[in-house]
């Protein structure tokens, strides 16, 4: 099956018929029939299937001659944000298989095992921790800390895997044998259109994190209330979403609020809660910690002039990330590459600060535009991801 091929199969599965998003929420059914037709396309290859007590799944390819070298792993994941676009994860595993089918039609022989993987939650859509299997393939976080975390409609992690037929707290996927990992993704920004290329590699992924600001103040009434007896918490929200846009560009970094939740969140009432999640990136540890301070410090003035009271909540904080630099230069000299870094997070990412030599690769997406129905890459693009890909496993599977 072409590459063509498998991205048919894909794109109708958890697609929005109205906005034309993705809805791939991990541990759903969207998401069942993407491991399902992984699964499928793997075997279809004679690949050596797992699936682990998480949903992570990896297919192995074997050498013909068992082997005790550390094996190549490549691949990414099929989870989707909120009406996401078509691209962001599928591209990798899809790529991946695809550049198997073209080791073999060369007649290439691995002398390691190479395995594509399909790690889940990486959105951090549902649970709202980025990358959680391969945080927990790593050990970058526990099962015990993770498993009472609840969604938005508040069941809990364990009885969602439940719910998807999986085993809670059960055996993980296991990296030990694991020499290397290249995850291959569509490019979430316009660098390489800029550099008018189909393929980059990536140096280093910024560091970010999540964190949920509640503002609590009190309800009343929208109409009989003056504005002087007021307690708002929809002003403070308001004037900390101001700050953190005016103190990201001012710092040429990175602050958004794109999630919100109102309490009672009615029309003709003086909301009482209000809970909005800052998504906040900068090119290092140290100006990601001043921005946030410099944001919650602002954030916390306005709440005493409002009335209303605020508690910051560090959801999810990962450093920076300097990927394999000796691998990135040898991936690069390829195809004589540029080497780009990454605003966007990547279970690559968690790989490389386990200790796992990493690298990336990414494709050119002509809008520039991702977590979005809007994000592309043409089709003569993700075939040159292809190749590229295959030349990389070439590489450090011979």
């Amino acid at each position: 099956m072409t590459f063509e091929a498998m991205w048919r199969d894909l794109l109708p599965v958890g697609r929005s018929a109205t906005s034309g998003g993705y809805r791939r929420t991990p541990w759903t059914s969207p998401e069942a029939e993407l491991r399902e037709w992984f699964a499928e396309a793997a075997l279809a290859r004679g690949l050596e299937v797992e699936t682990d007590a998480m949903g992570n799944q990896v297919a192995w390819w074997r050498p013909t001659t068992p082997t005790e070298l550390p094996a190549v792993l490549t691949g990414s994941h099929l989870d989707s944000v909120h009406d996401g676009g078509a691209f962001d994860g599928p591209l990798g595993v899809v790529s991946a298989l695809a550049a198997i089918d073209v080791l073999r039609d060369r007649g290439f022989e691995p002398t390691r095992a190479i395995g594509v993987s399909v790690f889940t939650e990486e959105e951090g859509s549902r649970f709202g921790l980025a990358c959680l299997g391969s945080r927990l393939v790593t050990g970058a976080t526990t099962w015990e800390a993770v498993r009472r975390r609840r969604d938005r409609d508040g069941i809990h992690l364990d009885d969602a895997l439940s719910a998807a037929g999986l085993d809670p707290g059960g055996e993980l996927m296991s990296l030990a044998d694991v020499g290397c990992f290249v995850e291959l993704h569509v490019e979430q920004g316009r660098d390489l259109v800029d550099r008018d290329v189909a393929v980059g590699v990536a140096s280093e992924i910024w560091p970010h994190g999540r964190y949920r600001f509640d503002f609590t103040g009190e309800a009343n009434h929208a109409g009989t209330t003056r504005m002087e007896d007021r307690r708002d918490p929809m002003l403070t929200y308001a004037m900390t979403a101001l700050a953190a846009n005016k103190q990201a560009r001012l710092a040429d970094q990175r602050a958004t609020f794109g999630r919100l939740e109102v309490t009672p969140n009615g029309t003709n009432a003086v909301p009482s809660h209000v809970t909005a999640w800052l998504d906040a990136r900068c090119s290092d540890d140290e100006s990601l910690a001043e921005l946030v301070e410099t944001i919650t410090r602002q954030s916390h003035d306005r709440a005493s002039r409002d009335g209303t009271s605020l508690t910051v909540t560090a959801e999810s904080v990962s450093s920076s990330v300097s990927f394999d630099p000796d691998l990135a230069r040898s991936l690069a000299a390829i195809g004589d590459w540029p080497v780009i870094p990454t605003q966007a997070g990547h279970d690559a990412g968690i790989l490389s600060a386990a200790g796992i030599p990493t690298a990336m690769l990414f494709v050119r997406n002509p809008t520039g535009v991702s977590h979005s129905p809007d994000e592309r890459a043409e089709t003569a693009d993700c075939l040159a991801g292809v190749e590229a890909l295959a030349d990389t496993l070439s590489m450090l599977a011979s």
